[in-house]
């Protein structure tokens, strides 16, 4: 503060102090974020130019949520269509067009311990693309991954050889371009629906994430 003003001297200050700053050094996909589809792959919609995350759209960040309960999957499940049929139908809620799906998993209640980025489920290529085909385009997880944690996918990539299984769930931007939400915090407390999730993302030129300060607004 005193290089701003000369002959300023520290005792001229309240009590002799001056300001609090930081600088950080960070990646785009620490803390919660929303993923822009260039993360995933170099294109969307069959064929179109990922957006990265200065051209998501905004309105698809300020939306009615919906809260799908996926706590009492095993670690490393790949929810499938079924289950996310299932799950909507026990809470009974039809999909609207950009509604925002979250999904509650059992990592949410591993945050900050050493097994987090392993624990919860993931959601599939085929339950990715039951949202997408029905509007969503935005979705979120308290996960470390949208995807099942890496390292389950990786015991079963192993056993088949099968590198469809990798990332499936992110790959289905491929085929229609969305965003998700990862790292979230508190599903638990929220209810299946009658909430509105803001998610607007830090507009970081060409990147392809954004962090978000993720808030349920309760109706």
């Amino acid at each position: 503060m005193l290089s701003f003003f000369p002959g300023l001297k520290p005792e001229d200050l309240p009590e002799g102090q001056a300001w609090a700053v930081e600088r950080v050094t960070l990646s785009t996909h620490n803390g919660t974020h929303l993923d822009a589809p260039w993360h995933y792959h170099p294109t969307m919609n069959r064929g179109e130019r990922s957006w990265t995350i200065d051209e998501v759209p905004l309105d698809w960040c300020f939306q009615p949520g919906v809260k799908l309960d996926f706590r009492h999957l095993p670690d490393g499940y790949v929810a499938t269509a079924a289950d996310v049929e299932a799950e909507l139908k026990r809470i009974g809620h039809d999909l609207q067009p950009l509604n925002i799906v979250l999904v509650n998993t059992a990592a949410g209640a591993k945050f900050g311990q050493a097994d987090y980025v392993s624990s919860g489920c993931g959601m599939g290529y085929e339950a990715t693309m039951y949202l997408l085909e029905r509007g969503v385009r935005v979705t979120g997880t308290d996960g470390w991954s949208w995807d099942a944690p890496f390292v389950h996918t990786a015991r079963r990539y192993g056993e088949t050889g099968d590198a469809s299984l990798i990332w499936e769930g992110h790959k289905a931007s491929r085929h229609i371009g969305y965003s998700h939400i990862e790292k979230l915090h508190n599903l638990d407390q929220l209810p299946s629906t009658g909430f509105t999730v803001s998610c607007f993302p830090v507009k970081i030129e060409r990147a392809s994430a954004g962090w978000t300060r993720a808030v349920a607004i309760i109706d």
